[in-house]
């Protein structure tokens, strides 16, 4: 197996010292999970295990010196860069990805710009590293594509590598509700969802987030699914919930590093006697920092006896630095933090120490492990790792005070859950941190450790990749088989060798697409000209559940026999109508009023009364009350029909009603009984079909299904695309 990994940056950046270009390792959870995971495989006795990482070098390199630069690190590092000038890689970053995605995203659209050219650079970026995968990617990689940034990538790919390419997403923030998410303007929107629907697999840190995402389908898309799987494009893509771990291991083990030992030291001097909160973050405004500080001071406040015994060590890691509503962040932490240690500090002693730089990984896990409290208040959070990495580092006595707000307070339920925007909350939740018993945080803490030593980094990653490739085989074990090319070469020797041909063939969602009213989808003059063609080569049916007058109307001039509302009512070429089953429709007067009074609680939905069934519309309909109403009324419709000779049918945004003795297995059967045809072609694409293929199943015929539904058909085919051209070829080979 290879893995193409894509993601905004490489797992080192580029820099420019005395000695030329030097490599600085990148540093976030995503690089150093997935730089967790590659380790492990390398080591392992994994065989045929290859890895490339596509993504930006840090800073720009010039064009002479692009290739040999790429050849250098790709061989050494397994990497491959995506170079892109600084001033387009700001305007992406600090633009459209973190001026408009990442407050949008975290529940701040206050904070929210929406620019329209900073949307083309998003575009035009997305676009960059697309091409730059495909330079490399062949069709049996699993190509794993990460989080906001990059949100358009997988439709990019899948329109270049086609259906065999195994593509994942996964979203490293939390996805918004849809009250949130439809803020954004409705193109941009739909393009990002679209965007993401060329994955075979999404993936999310929590069932929450997975869910917005459906919702967001649902209603801006009209995309249902069933239990997080869906259908798009013609293919099956599943969306799950992978809340990702840590490199458990590195943590617990480097308790007993010298260097750690050495920093537990110092801080047992230096902190001699105190109780000590730690709290290490971005600087984001995100994670909820001045709430966290403004708690601290109330919890002294209200509690005077901790006063020159407890201690927060706060660590805040640069981020964006340069982006001004950043750095008004940092000066109002500044002031807080100056406030609060000038109103309670004495002259040896301070409430808050206050570390603004990054920290060595020995002293990191010092400070976790020295600490008797880990306090993260994040306002909105993806998942969080900082809070696994304090478990992972604390063996006895912790105790981690979590906003419920972030991702991994869905799996460390055992925590002091707090909201983050109740001062009150957080204070008492440090009071109660530093006071419950010992017996009872050791016990708390050996269960999280637990849980998050087990589904650790490399068990997300596995899961993950084991996921996505189950969601390839699922088409498979539905029993979809897809028509190939060499099916088709011999569907067209048997047409041209057959002397008597017929073919069947649908109409809405076979030969043309559906729109928001059935009146507005008529065939189009090329589609004409191709039926007019075969009805000179064939004896060629339009089997539709379209009523005489459409059909009439659009394609008497075809030459094709024309089989109305599903094959009850017939017209033969240069023939006039008839009825072809007999059938009461004494029902439809009773029936009516159930349809008027679904359709008046349903806006936007329809009813269509045809000679022998009713239809009621409603594509048009929102969606989630659609589906409310909708299994009302069929629980309503199927109990009212239980003792009564009629069929309830569920199709594309259509429920209809007829009689269980008109199917489109009529059409079959009115023509095949007279006649023996050595050449047999139907073609539909939902439910009504079905008939049609059944009669056929045990004939000499070639039976087709629009779309990778399990059907009768002895073939699926992907699209109404696919049956025109394959129409026009059978054409011009019978010609």
């Amino acid at each position: 197996m290879r893995l193409l990994i894509a993601s905004n940056r490489l797992p080192f950046s580029v820099s420019r010292g005395e000695g030329g270009i030097e490599l600085k390792p990148s540093s976030g959870g995503l690089v150093s999970g997935i730089s967790s995971y590659l380790d492990f495989m390398r080591n392992s006795t994994v065989k045929d295990f290859e890895y490339l990482w596509i993504g930006w070098p840090g800073s720009y390199i010039e064009n002479e010196l692009q290739n040999e630069f790429s050849r250098k690190i790709s061989s050494q590092h397994g990497v491959v860069p995506v170079f892109i000038p600084d001033k387009e890689m700001d305007d992406f970053y600090l633009g459209f990805c973190n001026s408009t995605i990442w407050p949008l995203f975290h529940y701040f659209p206050t904070l929210t710009r929406f620019d329209r050219e900073q949307w083309e650079t998003y575009k035009k970026i997305n676009s960059a590293f697309a091409e730059a995968v495909l330079k490399v990617a062949s069709y049996d990689d699993v190509i794993w594509i990460h989080d906001y940034h990059l949100m358009l990538v997988p439709a990019m790919l899948r329109e270049k590598l086609g259906e065999k390419a195994k593509i994942g997403f996964f979203l490293h923030i939390p996805f918004p509700s849809f009250e949130v998410y439809r803020i954004m303007p409705s193109v941009w929107r739909e393009e990002i969802l679209k965007g993401l629907l060329g994955c075979d697999l999404i993936g999310f840190h929590t069932n929450e987030y997975a869910h917005s995402f459906l919702r967001s389908l649902l209603r801006i898309l009209g995309l249902p699914h069933n239990l997080g799987r869906l259908e798009y494009g013609n293919r099956h893509i599943k969306v799950d919930t992978f809340p990702m771990g840590i490199d458990f291991s590195k943590f617990d083990s480097a308790l007993g590093n010298r260097k750690v030992m050495e920093s537990l030291s110092f801080l047992g001097d230096k902190l001699k006697g105190m109780r000590v909160i730690v709290s290490v973050d971005r600087l984001d405004y995100t994670k909820g920092v001045p709430n966290r500080l403004k708690a601290f001071r109330n919890f002294l406040k209200k509690n005077t006896e901790y006063i020159k015994k407890v201690v927060l060590i706060l660590v805040i890691v640069p981020s964006r630095i340069g982006v001004d509503q950043y750095q008004e962040m940092k000066n109002t932490l500044d002031k807080l933090i100056s406030d609060i240690n000038g109103e309670f500090g004495t002259i040896d002693w301070q409430p808050i120490i206050y570390q603004y730089r990054h920290i060595p990984f020995e002293e990191l896990v010092a400070l976790y492990s020295h600490a008797d409290v880990a306090l993260i208040t994040p306002l909105r959070d993806g998942m969080n790792l900082v809070a696994k990495e304090y478990l992972a580092s604390k063996r006895a006595g912790g105790a981690l005070i979590l906003s419920e707000m972030a991702g991994a307070a869905k799996e460390l339920p055992e925590a002091f859950i707090i909201n983050p925007n109740d001062i009150d909350e957080i204070s008492d939740a440090i009071k109660r941190a530093l006071e419950t018993d010992k017996p009872e945080l050791d016990r708390n803490l050996f269960i999280m450790r637990e849980r998050i030593s087990y589904y650790n980094v490399l068990q997300w990653v596995k899961d993950f990749l084991k996921a996505l490739e189950k969601s390839r085989e699922e088409t498979g074990k539905l029993g979809v088989k897809l028509i190939n090319k060499d099916d088709k070469a011999r569907m067209i020797r048997d047409f041209q060798k057959a002397e008597k041909r017929i073919i069947f063939l649908d109409y809405d969602g076979t030969l043309a697409p559906f729109e928001k009213r059935p009146s507005s989808a008529v065939p189009d003059p090329q589609l004409l000209q191709l039926l007019s063609v075969l009805s000179t080569l064939s004896q060629l049916c339009i089997v539709s559940g379209r009523d005489s007058a459409f059909l009439d109307k659009y394609f008497h001039s075809t030459g094709a026999h024309l089989f109305a509302e599903h094959g009850a009512l017939l017209k033969e070429k240069n023939g006039s109508w008839q009825v072809l089953t007999q059938s009461d429709t004494g029902w439809k007067k009773q029936m009516m009023e159930m349809f008027k009074s679904c359709c008046a609680r349903l806006p936007s939905s329809f009813v269509e009364e045809k000679s022998f069934s009713i239809a009621l519309h409603h594509r048009n309909c929102d969606p989630e009350m659609a589906e409310l109403r909708i299994r009302e009324f069929v629980d309503d419709l199927v109990n009212y029909t239980s003792n009564l000779n009629l069929q309830v049918l569920q199709g594309n945004k259509v429920v209809e009603v007829r009689s269980y003795d008109i199917n489109k297995a009529n059409a079959g059967r009115h023509f095949l009984e007279k006649g023996d045809y050595d050449f047999i072609l139907s073609i539909g694409d939902d439910w009504t079909d079905e008939d049609l293929f059944q009669f056929l199943r045990d004939k000499n015929s070639w039976t087709l299904r629009v779309g990778l539904k399990p059907s009768a058909a002895k073939f699926n085919i992907l699209s109404i695309e696919q049956v025109r051209e394959m129409l026009g070829e059978i054409a011009n080979a019978g010609i």
